[in-house]
């Protein structure tokens, strides 16, 4: 199959995240497939940008050929976010015939969080007599109205329900990380046998080829190891997304019980972190700034527990699916999470424990019990855990079910153009 693949934040092991559609293309091409993707230059997710020297610029990682299209830079989720994700879907527009005739796809995958990619992604699959596939990351809008708090009636959640429903509509396929992103979608005009679920999963590669952490990770984590400090990890987005307030509202009640919680990672609330944890004069609150993507391997191994949390929403009934945490246990640690959703991997594999988000006294309580468990019964924990992502979570294998999927609906869907 020749497979086009077209992800506004789309990110590579040189340029960081998002990782999905580099991984999943690198499979795909290992399988004999040949796959492109389409990217914007500039995305807030990515720790280094590329280098791009025209609107339409070709690029390859790792032998797999990129389309970076300009787009301008932001910060934050206001109007020049907007302005960039509209300025992505013009440069589609734009470059439609130039990509079909320059790649000329068997499938054509929409998959840049936002719906919006689908139009040109249609007009695409049209010119190429494609197999029209729309990969769903959150539900958008409906997670901007419920997580983000914007009002249904906002032109922009109008523009992207829109765009949402035409999905449902003219999609061959639609794939979704979300478990029960069906019952949303069906209410939105998709037919059911449109649908597969296939989640995000853990890069094996990332923990062949592992990297030592930095010195001042190293040092900072052994002066607490030193003291007998039991420690509680976290890797990750200091967002508000990540409810990491729990964390300083835990080690509050913790503070001076021989437990530390270390938070590793960059966000927009870090500093606000730091500010209420130094507020309650707290001696058991660590921050470090991010490792690199080949260093969360060593990174997680010197923990104890790890920890990840969101914040209460009714959009977690469709399920979630935190690459953190497939990281976590592979890493073969107990886990704590202060999470609701319809899907618990925790509780699936028994690799920790859940408590209620945004119940500080909780968290507490449960890093309490796994403290007081012994190393062995941890450590069978955590090997739970990794013995369950290994099993149903790894990308090589998920990869290879998305591609069988695809061959299957393009051999329907050109049996289909044949009989017409």
């Amino acid at each position: 199959m020749r497979i086009l693949l077209i992800n506004h934040y789309a990110g590579s092991p040189r340029h960081g995240m998002e990782y999905r559609p580099y991984h999943f293309a690198r499979e795909w091409k290992k399988a004999g497939h040949d796959v492109s993707i389409v990217a914007a230059s500039y995305s807030h997710l990515r720790s280094e940008q590329p280098s791009v020297r025209r609107p339409f610029t070709e690029d390859a990682v790792d032998g797999i050929p990129f389309v970076w299209l300009r787009t301008p830079s932001y910060r934050g989720n206001g109007a020049a976010r907007a302005r960039n994700i509209f300025s992505f879907v013009l440069r589609l527009h734009r470059y439609a015939r130039r990509i079909v005739e320059k790649m000329r796809p068997d499938v054509v995958i929409a998959s840049s969080t936002y719906p919006l990619d689908v139009y040109p992604a249609r007009r695409m699959a049209s010119l190429a007599g494609a197999l029209l596939v729309h990969e769903i990351h959150d539900l958008w809008p409906l997670t901007l109205v419920e997580l983000a708090g914007i009002k249904p009636y906002h032109p922009f959640v109008a523009l992207l329900q829109a765009a949402e429903n035409y999905s449902c509509r003219v999609s061959h396929l639609i794939v979704s990380m979300l478990p029960r992103a069906d019952e949303h979608l069906m209410a939105h005009g998709m037919e059911p046998a449109k649908y597969v679920h296939i989640p995000n999963g853990v890069d094996l590669e990332v923990w062949k080829s592992a990297e030592p952490i930095p010195e001042e990770h190293e040092a900072a984590i052994a002066e607490l190891r030193g003291k007998g400090v039991f420690l509680v990890g976290y890797a990750g987005g200091h967002g508000v997304s990540n409810a990491l307030d729990i964390v300083i509202d835990a080690a509050a009640l913790l503070d001076r019980s021989g437990i530390a919680f270390v938070l590793v990672g960059q966000g927009p609330e870090k500093e606000a972190l730091r500010e209420r944890a130094a507020s309650r004069c707290l001696s058991n609150v660590f921050f470090l700034s991010p490792v690199k993507r080949v260093q969360i391997p060593d990174l997680l191994s010197r923990f104890d527990v790890l920890f990840h949390a969101m914040r209460p929403s009714p959009i977690y009934r469709f399920g979630i699916n935190p690459n953190k945490l497939f990281d976590y246990m592979m890493a073969g640690k107990p886990v704590i999470q202060a999470v609701n959703a319809c899907n618990d991997m925790v509780k699936e594999a028994d690799c920790g424990i859940t408590v209620p988000p945004g119940d500080a006294r909780a968290l507490a309580e449960g890093i309490m019990a796994l403290k007081g468990m012994s190393e062995y019964e941890r450590r069978c924990m955590g090997e739970r855990g990794k013995t369950h992502v290994l099993a149903e979570y790894d990308v090589a294998k998920l990869a290879c079910r998305f591609a069988d999927i695809l061959e299957e609906k393009l051999a329907e869907f050109r049996l289909g153009g044949e009989a017409r």
